[in-house]
């Protein structure tokens, strides 16, 4: 098999805070502009006059969620491997771990497509919300789901961008998409005053012009070697079982997930349009943390799979200590940066007064939540470099039942405040469910 000479890892130093901050803010950059694109699109309706633009757009996005999440493992093991083939220096690996995936990709979206009309069907049935909201919901999802194949497509282009350290290029790709999808969110809703429908076809246009733009960057990219194309490879069923087992533990762990924040949706749908729409506002700055997080943990895979790749346990090591020592003072200046600025940070999104008045109560649990996730999320970065999905799968699992219980038992009693409880709960689940795992992982990847 032909590879290309690398660096050996081995004889690097230790892992230097420079290098991983080197490696971690464009990662940052990049993950922020997914959560911010919805930020803005809750923003930009919070602007017109009634709740229900803001609730039809929550459920909207989160039918889309549900979609694009229960195969967000196509970014994250196409990092994973990507960065190991690129840790052995295996260039045939390298454009397997990008058309495999692509396949799975493009195949994935067109079913979306063909099976629309059934999905949102089952999915505003499941949601229980007001007919206004539900109105508002199926004309975001009529001209979204066009969008499938692009959207999964340009997570696998992501992905393997990222693992080959390409950080600079992902972030590109991020925020062009996003600054487009800003433009046009702002032209359409609060000009033309297209309204929801503005808002879906904004999203549809930015993800088709992102993936254009994302293969010139492939075929431009000195790292693609079409040379080692080979059926033989492509089809090779080691390669393709060990992809599966990764992907579907990943699956599972997107499916429990997607299962807390459906649930947490749909209790708070029940609780009426204004504690939605305030709910909403809140999970939208919920998904900012969680997504910075998730930079630190996207370097942390990276790191991890090249020291798998190359047989490296200190840079193992001392990607564990350096990425842990950030989490910790991102979330102490997180959580004091939110408290400090929430009036202000609540009112971008709206104007509505009641909505506010409901978002600022509740945020006392979001100031929480940065110490309770950060860990579960960079050990999931850390299983994702390693492509070994098993512990988060079995981690989420887990804390999906605590979620559901917690829910079950204070909801009842506390209603809203109960609803954001449980999700904290859960949060720290996470973090110390995973935290188990780590020893076994470790000794695992170098046996």
């Amino acid at each position: 098999m032909h590879t290309v000479s690398a660096t050996s890892l081995s004889t690097t130093p230790p892992l230097t805070h420079g290098q991983f901050l080197k490696l971690s803010l464009p990662l940052i950059l990049s993950g922020l502009s997914t959560p911010l694109l919805g930020a803005v699109d809750t923003a930009v309706v919070g602007q017109l006059p009634h709740p229900a633009y803001i609730g039809g757009v929550a459920i909207g996005a989160l039918i889309f969620n549900y979609l694009y999440w229960v195969l967000g493992f196509l970014r994250v093991s196409t990092s994973g491997f990507t960065a190991q083939a690129q840790g052995a220096g295996n260039t045939q690996d390298l454009l397997m771990f990008l058309l495999r995936p692509l396949g799975i990709a493009l195949i994935m979206g067109c079913l979306f497509i063909s099976l629309q009309s059934p999905i949102k069907y089952l999915s505003l049935l499941l949601m229980e919300s007001s007919p206004v909201v539900e109105a508002q919901a199926s004309s975001y999802f009529d001209i979204r789901i066009w969008g499938a194949p692009f959207v999964l497509a340009n997570y696998v282009i992501l992905g393997w961008l990222i693992g080959i350290s390409k950080v600079k290029l992902a972030l590109f790709l991020q925020i062009f998409m996003n600054l487009l999808n800003i433009g046009l969110d702002l032209y359409f809703v609060l000009v033309l005053q297209w309204g929801v429908p503005g808002v879906a076809l904004a999203t549809v246009i930015s993800e088709v012009s992102a993936i254009v733009v994302g293969l010139l960057l492939l075929l431009a990219s000195r790292k693609m070697d079409w040379g080692q194309w080979s059926w033989s490879h492509y089809w090779d069923s080691r390669s393709f079982l060990k992809m599966f087992k990764v992907n579907r533990d990943l699956f599972i762990r997107t499916i429990c997930l997607l299962t807390v924040f459906g649930t947490f949706t749909a209790y708070g749908s029940k609780l009426g349009e204004v504690t939605l729409a305030a709910n909403a506002i809140l999970m939208q700055l919920q998904f900012i943390l969680a997504y910075f997080f998730g930079g630190f943990a996207n370097a942390s895979s990276i790191l991890i799979g090249r020291s798998i790749g190359s047989k490296n346990e200190a840079l193992f090591d001392a990607t564990i200590r350096v990425t842990v020592l950030w989490s910790i003072m991102a979330s102490v200046l997180l959580a004091l940066g939110l408290f400090l600025a929430q009036g202000w940070i609540i009112s971008l999104f709206t104007a509505i007064k009641e909505v506010k008045a409901l978002a600022s109560e509740y945020i006392i649990w979001l100031l929480l939540f940065p110490f309770a996730v950060f860990w579960g999320l960079q050990l999931e970065g850390i299983c994702a470099g390693a492509t070994n999905a098993r512990p988060v799968r079995n981690t989420m699992i887990l804390s999906m039942i605590i979620f559901l219980a917690s829910v079950w038992l204070l909801t009842p009693i506390w209603n809203n405040h109960g609803l954001w409880c449980s999700f904290v709960l859960f949060s720290l689940s996470r973090s110390l469910i995973s935290w188990t795992y780590l020893p076994k992982l470790r000794k695992s990847s170098f046996s």
